[in-house]
């Protein structure tokens, strides 16, 4: 984030946002609205992206009448500072880009977050160019369904998902929340495109900039959360963590403590200084044997809690590809294994919430846990 690197581009910002902002961080971070802060979320992983192509308008929508919570677009910025929602920056494997020979020239090879990519990169492209595109799935092999949907929808903006949250909410009778993550902020900041200040914009011109919005912002770097806390943000902010690897602002600072530095109780305890909620990769709160089985659980929710964090862990997925060796049904790596098996056992470790592309397996199994179906898992 650029709050510390263009201090009047900030000032600038804070003028533009004054009601998403209290002031000077004072005491705890901000908390979610208590009305949901007990409940046990089902948060839809790039919308329902088990279902369609993923960070698509299809997708959101289909999550929330699937039942999830909250939907989850990742943002990234176009050449012209507008937030559209992908996973990555680099776009030909979630878009028809790489089959458009207008854009043929703008493939090229970058380093970002210190690796070497090579492909096409939404800093690349105006939005009325990106508009042009279409979506198509992001893994063809192991959802050849979702392939029927390929060319059907745009890249949305930022914007446009937060009007589909007002209508469905609206229309479905209930609140449906948005769990924005921002993507490759360090990258970003250095093309002089930071994505804090226009997704602050977008949520007070969406009227989400109250403590009780529907609002999580996540990130898996360290920088950008702390100076949104330090700013004084109104809404929930989420520090993401991996079984692997470290942030990448504290790489390029030359801090060398990891994500594994940060899933410590202490290193918990630190990230609650800025933060509502920890989002770990699911290995980290029961890891897999070395014959790819489910173990037993880690001390991370319970150092999370102690620390008074939220527990988000990701990512829930149906297929067998993506489940524990021992919860697998049939030979197909696609096939549907024992998925709500596998969400039982993560529910009764205490977590708070659960990112899953399938939402509808996702509030299937919070129903039978609240109902004691922890047992059948036993």
């Amino acid at each position: 984030m650029s709050l510390h690197r263009r201090r009047a581009s900030t000032a600038a910002a804070l003028v533009v946002v004054p009601f998403l902002f209290a002031g000077p961080a004072a005491g705890a971070p901000p908390q979610p609205d208590p009305a949901q802060a007990g409940e046990l979320l089902v948060i839809g992983h790039r919308g329902a992206s088990g279902y369609r192509p993923e960070h698509t308008l299809a997708s959101y929508e289909l999550a929330a009448r699937m039942g999830a919570d909250y939907v989850e677009p990742d943002v990234v910025s176009t050449a012209d500072g507008v937030l559209v929602t992908r996973h990555e920056n680099e776009i030909s494997g979630t878009t028809d880009v790489a089959d458009r020979p207008e854009y043929a020239d703008r493939r090229r090879t970058t380093t970002v977050d210190g690796v070497e990519l090579t492909g096409w990169f939404t800093e690349d492209f105006t939005l009325e160019e990106l508009r042009g595109l279409r979506a198509v799935e992001r893994l063809p092999d192991v959802r050849e369904e979702n392939t029927l949907y390929d060319g059907l929808y745009q890249v949305p903006t930022l914007d446009e998902v937060l009007e589909l949250r007002e209508r469905l909410s609206k229309e479905l009778h209930r609140e449906i929340g948005v769990y924005i993550e921002t993507k490759h902020p360090t990258h970003f900041d250095d093309l002089g495109l930071s994505l804090e200040e226009p997704l602050l914009e977008d949520l007070r011109q969406a009227g989400l900039d109250r403590r009780r919005s529907p609002v999580f912002i996540q990130s898996f770097e360290t920088t950008n959360l702390r100076e949104l806390a330090d700013a004084g943000v109104r809404v929930p902010l989420v520090q993401l963590l991996s079984a692997t690897g470290a942030p990448y602002d504290l790489v390029a600072a030359g801090d060398p403590r990891t994500y594994a530095d940060l899933s410590t109780a202490a290193g918990l305890a630190e990230i609650a200084e800025y933060a509502s909620g920890a989002g770990p990769e699911k290995a980290q709160v029961i890891p897999r044997e070395p014959d790819g089985s489910l173990g037993e659980p880690t001390s991370f929710v319970d150092d999370a809690h102690a620390a008074g964090l939220l527990v988000h862990p990701y990512t829930f997925r149906n297929e067998n590809t993506f489940l524990p060796t021992d919860l697998r049904e049939g030979a197909a790596p696609d096939d549907y294994g024992r998925a709500l098996e596998e969400q039982l056992l993560y529910w009764d470790t205490g977590i708070d919430g659960i990112f899953t592309d399938d939402p509808d397996t996702g509030v299937v199994s919070r129903e039978l846990f609240r109902s004691g179906g922890e047992q059948a898992a036993a």
